[in-house]
């Protein structure tokens, strides 16, 4: 009877450890390194590809920058983006506009497939190559947590509350929100215009009809609103591009907090950060005079750990997900 008892307890405590290994390895884990036995050389192919691409086209590393964003605000950081080989692909809706950087994820998936097939996933590779992007643009570094899979769903249905150049600062506060992220942080992550261009496509309303009464955005500064309708002009080419960062398009700094400040801002979006008291308050904490004890490039910092959090968003880790052979096509059942 006494072995009987001790069998069952030594098959439960079995069954328990089985359950807690499945469990663990279903839900899975980020870390850095993810692939330092696996694939050690992965953060070099793609620090490589964007190094190379970002030679060849200097706006490259605002593209890969943009697309880690959207990729995560959709779906969690799952490569969704990347699909577009079904009907209703995510990266046709609306919101996504513009990107750019596929080629060059799907290159830097390429080499690694070459090295290590079937390991590294192409939401991890989005993630990398934005650090990297970051990096070159004279932006911080900061450690990339790997580990994603790479989800078998792309439906543009599912980017219809993607963050919009026109939103309200409420709605845009709303939007982050629910994603978990805060008030500084929507200021911090909005930084990313520090880099980049966008097209004339997003400006009508701003410059020539922002109320419906043929009037341009009160906040735009007096001196400002000349060059961009001479940039972008009435019923002119949408498809011309403008910096998103007046004067400082190719550098990570934070003069784009200086421009949101003084009614140099470009986009709307940027433009409403101001609206609000705190998101106002948090560009204004930013822009104090430095003492001498405090890290002048608190900005960049912020934004490091900004753009870990938003690698967190919703990742499929463990048994979730798949790893794709090429990251345009979910692998084939």
């Amino acid at each position: 009877m006494a072995l009987l008892k001790k069998n069952a307890k030594s098959f439960i405590k079995l069954i328990s450890i089985i359950c807690f290994l499945q469990v663990t390895a279903l839900n899975g884990q980020l870390r850095v390194g993810f692939y330092s036995q696996r694939c050690h050389n992965v953060e070099s192919i793609v620090s490589s590809v964007v190094k190379e691409a970002s030679q060849r086209e200097p706006r490259m590393p605002a593209m890969l920058l943009r697309l880690h964003f959207h990729d995560c605000f959709v779906q969690g950081c799952d490569g969704s983006i990347l699909i577009d080989h079904v009907k209703q692909a995510e990266k046709n809706a609306f919101g996504h506009e513009g990107l750019e950087g596929f080629a060059e994820i799907q290159k830097a998936k390429t080499q690694l497939e070459a090295k290590c097939p079937g390991v590294v996933s192409c939401a991890d590779i989005i993630a990398l190559a934005a650090r990297d992007a970051v990096v070159l643009a004279g932006g911080p570094f900061y450690e990339v947590e790997t580990g994603r899979r790479d989800g078998r769903v792309s439906d543009l249905s599912f980017a219809a509350k993607m963050p919009e150049v026109d939103d309200s600062v409420e709605v845009l506060k709303e939007k982050f929100k629910t994603k978990g992220f805060t008030e500084k942080e929507l200021v911090i992550l909005s930084g990313a215009h520090t880099i980049g261009t966008t097209a004339c496509f997003f400006m009508p309303k701003r410059l020539y009809n922002f109320t419906g009464k043929l009037d341009a955005d009160p906040s735009i500064n007096p001196k400002f609103l000349p060059e961009l309708r001479r940039k972008c002009p009435k019923n002119g080419n949408i498809n011309v591009r403008i910096s998103l960062d007046n004067g400082s398009e190719r550098k990570f700094d934070d003069q784009i907090l200086h421009n949101i400040k003084n009614g140099f801002a470009v986009i709307a979006s940027d433009a409403r950060l101001y609206d609000d008291n705190i998101t106002r308050a948090v560009v204004d904490s930013y822009l104090q005079p430095q003492s001498p004890n405090r890290n002048s490039s608190s900005f960049g910092k912020d934004f490091g750990l900004a753009m870990v959090k938003l690698g967190r968003l919703e990742v499929k880790t463990g048994l979730l997900g798949e790893i794709r052979k090429v990251c345009n096509s979910f692998n084939k059942k």
